[in-house]
């Protein structure tokens, strides 16, 4: 029987990492959510996070998972490229997909499926030791390794190395497709320069600043302005309002998204 393709658990987001002997914890890594499905007949196909076929641009790794010692499976993981910290790198990934194929590698954290078996009853711990034990130490295909220590340790040791954040899972949870609390992320902050465009405020509601991207002048989104009096004396009152162009606003906001999410404004300058 033709493997299909499994719509993949999406972890439920929260301020900060659950504690307790229940959990274990991995690093959120930046990248491309992306799931490997291996069969002898078909060789190896690749889909993205919502059922695309990119096998085509993840040759490689294709390659490299059809070496692995099964008859068939499905393996959820992250696609990433590190950069040269050794960090997962977002940025870097669209790049290596079209031209440095030998950066990129799969970082598998579950199994979905082995030689036969439907694994998603069995309970987290034991699916990734089963899928541990299959991985070669070294390879373009590595396994999310579960980090020691308790929570509050371990998120503030992620945060600290530039990370995005942390997901924590069920030890005893079962694999169900679609929004999960069994899976927990917790992200982490950073706090970066953008252009201020202008000012957002309607009566009775928060006023956001609207923010772009200092390189390319593209709009990534609003920031809350909850910060002091001084900065918000600073600001226009009028409903929506355009700002001389030079201004440059600090923003706080979730590390490893595309656009600015949970984002508030800490302070302004002119350039």
């Amino acid at each position: 029987m033709r493997l299909k393709f499994i719509e993949p658990l999406m972890p439920t987001l929260v301020e900060k990492p659950p504690e307790g002997d229940g959990w274990i914890h991995e690093v959120k890594f930046d990248g491309y959510r992306s799931q490997l499905i291996i069969r002898d007949a078909d060789g190896v196909r690749i889909f993205t996070r919502r059922g695309l076929d990119w096998t085509s641009e993840y040759r490689d790794l294709a390659k490299a998972a059809g070496e692995l010692d099964v008859e068939d499976a499905v393996i959820d993981g992250e696609v990433i490229v590190t950069n040269e910290a050794g960090l997962s790198d977002f940025r870097g990934l669209r790049k290596a997909i079209t031209s440095r194929q030998q950066d990129l590698y799969f970082v598998a954290f579950d199994l979905l499926h082995l030689n036969g078996h439907d694994l998603r009853d069995m309970p987290l711990e034991d699916r990734r030791e089963i899928l541990q034990a299959m991985i070669p130490a070294g390879g373009r295909i590595q396994f999310s390794q579960a980090l020691p220590g308790d929570a509050a340790s371990i998120f503030r040791l992620v945060d600290q190395a530039g990370l995005e954040g942390l997901v924590s899972k069920r030890k005893d949870s079962k694999y169900r497709s679609g929004p999960s609390t069994n899976w927990l992320k917790a992200k982490c902050y950073s706090i970066d320069e953008y252009e201020l465009l202008g000012v957002e405020r309607e009566a009775g509601k928060p006023a956001f600043a609207l923010m772009a991207d200092r390189a390319t002048g593209k709009y990534v989104g609003s920031a809350f302005i909850n910060s002091s009096r001084a900065i918000r004396d600073g600001m226009k009152r009028a409903a929506t309002q355009w700002v001389k162009p030079g201004l440059i606003g600090r923003v706080k906001h979730l590390r490893g998204e595309d656009d600015l999410r949970h984002a508030s404004l800490q302070d302004f300058r002119e350039e």
